[in-house]
């Protein structure tokens, strides 16, 4: 049994500093790393980078609405070239300080109401999608299960790792609960884990209503701006690995 375990990284911005990137990076095998739309600057983004590697964890593109306020959390509404050239822009950043630190990119997750309108939003969708394939289509597409993301990319032919949240909610239909509800954001490292356990073994997950659903996942994310992003990192890890379920990014095609 196996799982990838991903965090958003390089969400600093300036003289803002936000995560623990460097803790976060011990535990996981992904990085999903800010291009700058959100958050992010080119000195964080290339120090991420560099990081990661140092750590060997695959680096990603997280690209989000240009957002820097709202934390690209707040839903825009843009047409679906201008989605697919920003997408771009921001894929094609980071690439740039991954191609300086010698590294391959490896995944592209898109970040917060990009992500989650692009669940519900085939145009929207598609229009993510464009924009990494134009960049590398060989670039793996982290989605929820069962999203119009995901379908985009299957469609159109990328490799897609269907991605669960250790740290949050979630609807009975699968998607996450809003981050304007209560519970939508758990913290407790050891309620957390025993979710993730047992989504890991079972496909199955509790929701915030008490019904369960099942939830075919290939990797884990742990946000990485979540205060406890370090603890619960690094306990989930161990757990895993003491359960028998060994921790590696999903396979990218070359």
């Amino acid at each position: 049994m196996q799982i990838d375990l991903n965090a958003d990284m390089g969400e600093s911005f300036g003289a803002y500093t936000l995560g623990l990137d460097a803790e976060v990076l011990e535990s996981i095998s992904s990085a999903n790393v800010a291009c700058g739309f959100h958050a992010g600057d080119p000195q964080v983004m290339r120090r991420t980078v560099a990081l990661a590697q140092a750590k060997g964890v695959a680096v990603g593109a997280h690209p989000g609405y240009p957002d820097l306020v709202g934390f690209g959390r707040r839903e825009m509404q843009c047409a679906p070239d201008a989605v697919t050239q920003f997408v771009l822009y921001q894929i094609a950043a980071l690439g740039g300080f991954c191609r300086a630190e010698g590294v391959a990119m490896h995944h592209v997750k898109p970040h917060g109401a990009l992500y989650n309108q692009a669940a519900q939003d085939a145009a929207l969708a598609r229009a993510i999608v464009a924009g990494i394939k134009a960049y590398d289509p060989q670039l793996i597409l982290f989605a929820l299960p069962g999203s119009q993301l995901a379908a985009a990319g299957l469609e159109a032919g990328l490799s897609v790792a269907l991605e669960g949240f250790a740290d949050r909610a979630y609807n009975a239909d699968g998607s996450l609960r809003s981050r304007r509800l209560p519970g939508a954001v758990l913290h407790d490292p050891t309620e957390i884990v025993a979710r993730v356990l047992r989504l890991v073994q079972t496909g199955r997950l509790e929701c915030a209503d008490g019904q369960e659903i099942s939830l075919p996942v290939q990797t884990i994310c742990v946000h990485g701006d979540n205060p406890q992003a370090a603890a619960i990192a690094r306990t989930l890890r161990a757990e895993l690995l003491r359960a028998g379920v060994s921790i590696a990014p999903p396979q990218i095609r070359r």
